[in-house]
C-alpha cells in the first residue's frame, strides 16, 4: 500500500510524523518504539489502485484511527501535577512509558539538586512500586537516573502498598519519595506519585505528596530535559532495602489500636479483599499482629494481578467490585468486609445493616440479605469519633492542638464531632496532599475512602492501618452486643443524621467543563430540594469561615435554609464535574430505632430530590 497520507493539513501531518520519528529514535523501550512505528505505518497507508471499495474503506478507516491515536499520544507531555503522573500505558509523550518516566525522574532529580545545592549529604530518595504492568521497570529507571547524578536511592524490596513507601519516606528522613502506582485506575494505566520531606519540606507537610509550587517547579525541570539519550543512567549503585522496611511498617500499623479486648478481637470474623492489588497478604498479616486471627482473604482476588480479571474497575467504590467479598462474607457469616484498593491506600468497609435489607428479586444476593458498603463519610465519622475519644483518654502532646481534618467535599459531621470533643477542626482542599499537612493532625479523611489514622508514621491515607482501627472499633462494639451501625446511630442522635451522595457529569469535550462552571456561577439555583439557597460561595476566591480558610480552587459551595449543602467542582483526575451533596436531618437524642428508620427514609428522599435538582442545574439527565 502507498505510504502516503492524503490530508489537507500537509504541514501539520509532516510535523506530527517528524515528532513521532524523533520520539521512536529516542525511545529506550523497543516495545513502545515498535508500537509507535506500527501506528505510523498504518496512519500513512492509502488504498492501492484496483482495491475494491469495501477494502479501500477499511484501509482509510484504519489510517484515520491510527492518525487520531498518534495525535492524542503527541498532544503534549503527560502533565506532571500535584498527583505526579498518571495515564494509560503506551508509546508517546502523552502516555506512561519508560521515556516519560526517565524524563520525570531526571526533572525531579534536578529539582532536588537545586533545592539542596551545596548541602551534604546528597539528597536521599526512596522508590517504591506496586504490581501493575511496568511498575518495577519504571522504579528501576528512576533509581538508575537518580543514582547517576549522585542522589542516594533506597529501593523497596518488592511490590508493596503505597503506605509502606510513605512510611519509609519518614523513617529514612528522605528528601523525596517516588511511588510507581496508578492506585485504583483501570489496568491499562500506571502512575508516578511524588512525596517530599527531609530537608526539602520541614513543616507539617513533611513526608506528604507534593503541592504547589513544588509541582510546577518539578514540571519545569522535566520540560527542560532535551531527550532520553541526554539523561545519564547508572547500571548499579542504589540500595535495595531488605524486608525489615516491611516489618517496621507492619509493627507500626498493627499498633495503631493498642490494647483492646483480646477475646473480642479473636472472635471478630473478617473478610478481606485486595482487589488483585498488593495489599492482601500485608493487610492480613497486620490484622493478625493486632489480634484479629479470623481473617479470610477472597481467594480469587488475593494475589497481585495487573489485569484485575474479576473486576471491571479495581475501585471498591465501583458497583460490583466487592461482590465476591460480600458473597464470601454472607457464606461465612462474617462480621465485617474490608476492601483495600490495589495499592492499599484506601479502605472500604461493609457490614450487615438491618436497614439495607430488601426483598430478593431472583437469585439471593448479599445485598438482599442486608449487606451494604459504608460510605467514606460514615467510616470517616466513626474513625474521627474514635480518634477524638483516644485524645480525650490519652491527653494531647505538650503544646499541641489536636486536630481533626477532612476535605471540603466531605461531610460536616466530623466538624461537629471535633467541636463536641473540644478539638480543633480543619477543612482542606480536596486530596490527601492537603489533609496530610494540617498542623497537629490526629485524624484526617476524605469521602473517597481515604483515612489517615497515624500521621506520625504515614503522612498520607493508609488503608491498612485504617482497617486495624475499624476492626478494633467493631470488636469493642461486638463485646457490648453492638455494631458499627449502632455507633452511627449514636452519632446521628448527637449531631443529626448527615446523609451524603454525589452527582457527576462526564464530558468528552473538556471545554464544556469550564462552561458548566461558568454557567453555574452566573445563574446558581435559587432553590434546592425545596429549600431556598441562602449562600453561594465561589471557592475560586478562597474562603475564610468557621471551617477554616481555604486557598482558591475552582468550585462553588451552596447552602440552603434547611442546612442542605452542595459543593460543585471539576474532578482533578477525570473529565467530570462533580457535585457533592449533603442533607442533615435533626434527630432527638433519645430517638428509638423506629424514629431513626424514619429519619433515614426522609434523608434518602431528600437526597434523591436534591440530586434531581442538581442534575438540572448542571444540565444533565443522569448521574
Amino acid at each position: 500500500m502507498t505510504p502516503e497520507h492524503p490530508d489537507t493539513d500537509h504541514d501539520g501531518w509532516a510535523r506530527l510524523v517528524a515528532q513521532v520519528e524523533a520520539w521512536i529514535a529516542d525511545d529506550p523501550d523497543p516495545a513502545t518504539a515498535d508500537e509507535l512505528a506500527t501506528l505510523l505505518r498504518t496512519a500513512r497507508e492509502t488504498p492501492e489502485p484496483g482495491m475494491t471499495e469495501p477494502v479501500a474503506h477499511l484501509v482509510r478507516r484504519d489510517a484515520d484511527v491510527a492518525r487520531a491515536d498518534l495525535e492524542d499520544r503527541f498532544s503534549g507531555l503527560l502533565q506532571f501535577g500535584t498527583a505526579g503522573l498518571r495515564g494509560a500505558l503506551g508509546g508517546g509523550p502523552h502516555r506512561m512509558n519508560r521515556a516519560v518516566v526517565i524524563r520525570a525522574a531526571a526533572g525531579l532529580a534536578d529539582y532536588l539538586l537545586g533545592e539542596l545545592e551545596g548541602a551534604t549529604p546528597a539528597p536521599r530518595v526512596v522508590v517504591g512500586y506496586d504490581a501493575r504492568h511496568n511498575s518495577h521497570r519504571f522504579a528501576l529507571d528512576t533509581a538508575a537516573v537518580m543514582t547517576a547524578v549522585g542522589i542516594e536511592v533506597l529501593l523497596l524490596p518488592r511490590p508493596l502498598p503505597t503506605p509502606v513507601l510513605a512510611s519509609a519516606v519518614l523513617r529514612f528522613d528522605a528528601d523525596a519519595g517516588v511511588m510507581v502506582t496508578a492506585s485504583h485506575n483501570p489496568p491499562r494505566d500506571n502512575g508516578y506519585k511524588v512525596y517530599l520531606g527531609g530537608r526539602v519540606v520541614t513543616d507539617a507537610g513533611q513526608g506528604a505528596q507534593i503541592v504547589p509550587p513544588a509541582d510546577t517547579a518539578i514540571a519545569a525541570e522535566i520540560a527542560r530535559v532535551p531527550s532520553v539519550a541526554a539523561v545519564p543512567r547508572a547500571t548499579s549503585g542504589w540500595t535495595t532495602l531488605g524486608e525489615d522496611v516491611v516489618e517496621q511498617y507492619a509493627r507500626t500499623a498493627a499498633a495503631v489500636a493498642p490494647g483492646g479486648d483480646a477475646d473480642a478481637r479473636a472472635r471478630l470474623k473478617v473478610v478481606v479483599t485486595p482487589l488483585h492489588g498488593v495489599g492482601g497478604a500485608l493487610t492480613k498479616d497486620v490484622l493478625a499482629r493486632a489480634g484479629f486471627g479470623d481473617v479470610t482473604l477472597v481467594a480469587e482476588q488475593a494475589e497481585p494481578d495487573p489485569d484485575f480479571p474479576t473486576v471491571a474497575f479495581p475501585n471498591p467504590e465501583e458497583p460490583g467490585a466487592t461482590d465476591l467479598a460480600l458473597a464470601l462474607a454472607a457464606a461465612l457469616r462474617a462480621d465485617l468486609v474490608v476492601a483495600v484498593d490495589p495499592d492499599a491506600d484506601r479502605c472500604a468497609v461493609a457490614l450487615l445493616d438491618p436497614r439495607a435489607h430488601v426483598p430478593a428479586r431472583g437469585p439471593e444476593t448479599p445485598q438482599a440479605d442486608g449487606w451494604r458498603m459504608l460510605t467514606g463519610d460514615e467510616v470517616g465519622a466513626l474513625l474521627g469519633s474514635d480518634a477524638a475519644a483516644r485524645v480525650r483518654a490519652d491527653g494531647a502532646a505538650p503544646g499541641a492542638t489536636p486536630t481533626l481534618a477532612c476535605s471540603i467535599v466531605s461531610s460536616r459531621l466530623l466538624a461537629a464531632v471535633a467541636a463536641e470533643a473540644g478539638l480543633r477542626f480543619a477543612s482542606t482542599l480536596t486530596g490527601f496532599k492537603w489533609i496530610a499537612r494540617v498542623d497537629d493532625l490526629v485524624f484526617g479523611y476524605e469521602e473517597a475512602l481515604g483515612y489517615c489514622v497515624d500521621p506520625a508514621h504515614v503522612r498520607d491515607k493508609d488503608g491498612i492501618s485504617a482497617a486495624v482501627r475499624v476492626c478494633d472499633l467493631a470488636a469493642r462494639l461486638a463485646a457490648q452486643g453492638r455494631t458499627l451501625v449502632d455507633a452511627l446511630d449514636d452519632l446521628a442522635r448527637a449531631h443529626g443524621l448527615h446523609a451524603t451522595g454525589q452527582v457527576s457529569a462526564r464530558y468528552a469535550d473538556l471545554s464544556r467543563i469550564g462552561a458548566t462552571m461558568t454557567a453555574l456561577r452566573e445563574a446558581p439555583p435559587a432553590e434546592l430540594a425545596g429549600s431556598p439557597v441562602v449562600e453561594v460561595v465561589d471557592l475560586a476566591a478562597g474562603t475564610d469561615d468557621d471551617r477554616g480558610g481555604l486557598p482558591p480552587t475552582d468550585g462553588l459551595r451552596l447552602l440552603t435554609a434547611d442546612g442542605t449543602r452542595v459543593v460543585v467542582r471539576p474532578s482533578g483526575t477525570e473529565p467530570k464535574v462533580k457535585a457533592y451533596l449533603e442533607v442533615v436531618v435533626p434527630i432527638a437524642s433519645d430517638a428509638d430505632r423506629a424514629a431513626l428508620d424514619a429519619a433515614h427514609h426522609h434523608a434518602r428522599a431528600r437526597l434523591d430530590h436534591l440530586a434531581r435538582d442538581v442534575r438540572g442545574a448542571l444540565g444533565i439527565g443522569g448521574s
